[in-house]
């Protein structure tokens, strides 16, 4: 299995996803800065890779702290190292949610009056438990997913949302792994994913090791094989679900989802509870990251577009509810009205956390 994310005695490890597939790097993140400075330039990405991967800084930053501080000074720098991860990137809720997780263990752990190193020795513990939960919930979707999957199928996904993209296995890539799994005979065609080319470099790599056959395609390239009648079903993850439905992912999944509408084929999400938002009412709320004009106008080091041009680069993009046919989740399948059927996963997991306490 990839290992995306992980947390060692020394510091972090993730696997450098910018040099991808040319290079496998594991570079080693000692300080919680250096685990934000990952998130933000994209050595680590995805969603729940990224909410792990703020889990550890957390628990890295706790970890430095003095713990003969007074309690009050080692509550406030710990909230600079959790303010300083969440600072990060605006769009996936799974950041957030990771770090208010941590920060919530912490404050009730001093409440319980739990001295400075209890507290650090149960942020690392929480941490390397969210990696482990992270598999598990996306074995758990990958298996709900995987029932939707004909027998015969051909998916296209766009992005990365695999192994890479969380602590392993993948919500779109693992629902496409556990149908194969199961003995189904799938095929893959991947979007490449401009501007960052995560499906050309990542999501193609992670299927090739796997032995899943995969085609890669241009992003202006899967209508026409929609309308060809050459897929099945389209899978994608997610960064951030508000509570109506409405889907923010890699900027393209919008025009894949109304694409698929109109040839009148499945469009699914797949992403754990834990990127469902019910804070957020709509997708008109969720903001929107805007990266580095570089991005679009050069490949690796490479100028191909003119100096001095205005460039746009949002990052993501949100797929109103009304093209979703499903969303997949470790907790089960959710189907309109969303509004109804997220909100009954969410309350599920809040419970399961809550007697896990």
């Amino acid at each position: 299995m990839i290992k995306t994310v992980e947390w060692t005695d020394d510091g972090v490890l993730m696997i450098d996803q910018r040099l991808l597939p040319n290079e496998e790097r594991y570079p080693l993140f000692t300080t919680y800065q250096e685990v934000a400075d990952a998130i933000r330039v994209m050595v680590v990405r995805g969603a729940p890779a990224i909410g792990v991967a703020a889990a550890m800084g957390v628990a890295l930053g706790a970890k430095s702290l003095d713990a003969g501080l007074p309690a009050e000074r080692f509550d406030a720098e710990l909230d600079v190292v959790c303010d300083t991860l969440a600072a990060t990137r605006p769009t996936a809720v799974n950041l957030f949610w990771a770090i208010e997780r941590m920060r919530g263990l912490a404050r009730r752990g001093r409440a319980a009056g739990a001295p400075n190193e209890q507290i650090q020795r149960t942020l690392v513990d929480e941490a390397i438990a969210m990696h482990a939960e992270d598999i598990q919930a996306n074995r758990d979707l990958g298996r709900h997913g995987a029932e939707l999957i004909p027998q015969a199928a051909t998916v296209l996904t766009h992005c990365n949302a695999g192994a890479l993209a969380t602590a392993g296995y993948g919500t779109a890539l693992g629902v496409i792994r556990a149908a194969v799994e199961a003995g189904k005979r799938v095929a893959v065609f991947a979007d490449e994913t401009r501007p960052f080319l995560q499906g050309a470099r990542l999501t193609s790599w992670e299927l090739h090791k796997d032995h899943i056959p995969v085609t890669l395609i241009t992003d202006g390239m899967s209508g026409h094989f929609m309308k060809a009648g050459k897929i099945d079903c389209v899978v994608v993850g997610a960064d951030r679900i508000a509570a109506n439905g409405d889907v923010a992912n890699k900027i393209g999944t919008y025009m894949v989802a109304v694409l698929a509408h109109e040839n009148n084929i499945p469009f699914y999400v797949a992403a754990p509870t834990s990127t469902v938002d019910l804070s957020t009412p709509t997708g008109e709320q969720i903001p929107i990251e805007d990266r580095a004009p570089a991005e679009v106008t050069h490949v690796g080091e490479s100028r191909m577009a003119p100096e001095g041009i205005d460039v746009a680069n949002p990052a993501f993009d949100v797929t109103p509810n009304r093209f979703v046919s499903a969303i997949i989740t470790e907790r089960g399948v959710a189907r309109p009205p969303y509004t109804v059927s997220l909100a009954a996963l969410a309350a599920g997991d809040r419970n399961e956390r809550a007697e896990g306490v």
